[in-house]
């Protein structure tokens, strides 16, 4: 049964990196971490979009649409809608290929919450999206999965346990500070991995799929990253 509707707001965390996150830091710039977006166009849109973007809410100091550093690993997506479909598959009885329509028609929740990077920085955004949770009901998750693996339209991939997803209802965000997600930050769909570092915000998302590999590894957990990605406070 699916939830009323409701906002829910965070408190801002302080942002620091331990130790353990230094030489991450280090393999993150190796890969072009925090490089700049060379699409002159689409910066000007981002521009565009902060006079018409949120920046306060209930009392709560925003970050804005251009208050993040571009760490893709192969640049902004540029999804066309039309030919888009969310692919939800794996331990299920019943997978299925949504239109972006079709997601949207759930219920819409809005939460403050805190993106933070090991590069040492962090946002503070509005985020509106859908409930994994509600999107899970349609597909009837089997009882062996404890794994939801989230693929990307770049290749990028990552997950998080089932328990954790429901636990924290995350959720697929597909605005930001009231504003449908630009490319350059995920359009049609990122994750709101509340509590978690910003390398398992996954962006572009194409694909969910609900697994029993508990130790999946996504693309920079295989290169070193603590797959927990928990922030400390």
């Amino acid at each position: 049964m699916k939830k009323a509707g409701r906002v829910i707001v965070k408190d801002r965390h302080a942002n620091r990196i331990s130790g353990k996150y230094l030489f991450l830091l280090l393999s993150l710039l190796l890969f072009g971490c925090g490089t700049s977006n060379d699409d002159n166009t689409s910066e000007t849109d981002l521009e565009e979009l902060t006079k018409i973007e949120v920046t306060e809410y209930e009392g709560q100091d925003l970050s804005s649409l251009t208050d993040f550093r571009e760490n893709s690993i192969k640049g902004p997506q540029y999804i066309d809608i039309n030919d888009y479909t969310l692919t939800i598959d794996g331990l299920v009885e019943q997978p299925v290929a949504l239109s972006y329509d079709e997601v949207l028609d759930n219920q819409k929740y809005t939460k403050v919450v805190t993106l933070h990077c090991v590069e040492g920085w962090s946002v503070d955004i509005l985020w509106e999206g859908v409930l994994l949770a509600d999107l899970f009901e349609g597909v009837d998750v089997q009882k062996t999965a404890d794994t939801v693996i989230f693929y990307s339209e770049d290749g990028y991939s990552t997950a998080l346990p089932l328990r954790t997803i429901m636990d924290k209802q995350l959720m697929i965000a597909y605005k930001m500070n009231g504003v449908v997600l630009p490319p350059e930050r995920g359009f049609p769909f990122q994750l709101v991995a509340e509590d978690k570092l910003g390398y398992k915000w996954i962006k572009w998302i194409t694909r969910i799929e609900l697994s029993d590999d508990a130790d999946y590894e996504g693309y920079w957990e295989q290169r070193g990253f603590d797959n927990d990605a928990d922030v400390k406070p």
